[in-house]
């Protein structure tokens, strides 16, 4: 039974404006995750023998990557059908839309191209990458709570929200569930994991297996995508097309990690790039 709740307050999407230019909640959490990464990459620099501006070209294309990424991927996975009903849509940036598993594949896509350049494995790269990564996922959740979106589930539980646009009933702030599992958690198991010599591809598969699994947990409390639902089938109670999209990821990362681990103890190698 319902006992309390707590009413989201109304908070202006746009920090200040300057003429036509305006700061949103939103990019400036794009901004202190990119600031984050950048600031934690040069701290993890000396693990490499990459120049400063190596490191610079490759923060740059996986921003790009992050951006491009994340929107084609938004359109692709979420909002096909109004991708073919309007292909204009996918630049219409404006309308909002991001996801995190097209981001993924973006930064995969720069990292394979920045792995060829500097002549190093694409596995080493994504163990560099992997920590740097958290911090700006959980920024990112935090911009999703101010906009007020991306809700949860209804819930009576006592810290339940209600948002605006999403109706009566309280929900669960599921956006700072991510950021907690997706921002802080998993920064933490990544940073101390990639402290000491790892075999190359470890760090990369820990990141996949534990974000996958944050993630498919959390989408048991996050609302569905009215246009999509649930799938029937796999889940009693059916499975979000977030989840569907993790699966890859918790398997993958599997896999990865235990392969690593296992070479890295035959061959006696523990040191990657990462080390």
């Amino acid at each position: 039974m319902l006992t309390s709740h707590i009413t989201f307050p109304q908070i202006d999407p746009i920090i200040f404006s300057i003429g036509p230019l305006s700061l949103r909640w939103y990019g400036l959490m794009y901004l202190i995750g990119f600031a984050a990464a950048f600031w934690l990459a040069g701290v993890r620099l000396s693990r490499t023998n990459w120049s400063k501006e190596q490191l610079s070209d490759l923060l740059f294309w996986g921003f790009l990557g992050v951006i491009l990424g994340g929107r084609i991927g938004y359109v692709m996975f979420y909002q096909f059908e109004l991708f073919l009903s309007d292909p204009l849509y996918l630049f219409k940036i404006w309308t909002g839309g991001m996801s995190f598993h097209g981001g993924l594949l973006g930064v995969l896509a720069a990292l394979w191209w920045f792995s060829k350049k500097v002549k190093c494995t694409f596995l080493e790269v994504g163990d560099f990458i992997a920590p740097l990564v958290p911090i700006g996922l959980g920024a990112g959740r935090i911009g999703n709570f101010i906009n007020s979106e991306l809700w949860g589930r209804t819930t009576d539980v006592s810290w339940g929200i209600i948002f605006p646009g999403a109706g009566p009933m309280p929900r669960h702030p599921s956006q700072l569930y991510e950021f907690a599992l997706e921002g802080v958690v998993l920064f933490a198991i990544l940073w101390l994991f990639s402290r000491k010599p790892r075999p190359v591809g470890a760090v990369s598969g820990l990141f996949l297996l534990a974000y996958g699994s944050f993630r498919f947990l959390v989408e048991f409390f996050r609302q569905p995508d009215q246009h999509i639902g649930l799938y029937d089938g796999l889940l009693p109670q059916g499975i979000s097309q977030g989840q569907i999209l993790s699966l890859p990821m918790i398997i993958g990362g599997f896999i990865l990690l235990v392969w690593a681990l296992r070479r890295g103890k035959n061959s006696g190698k523990t040191k990657g790039v990462n080390a």
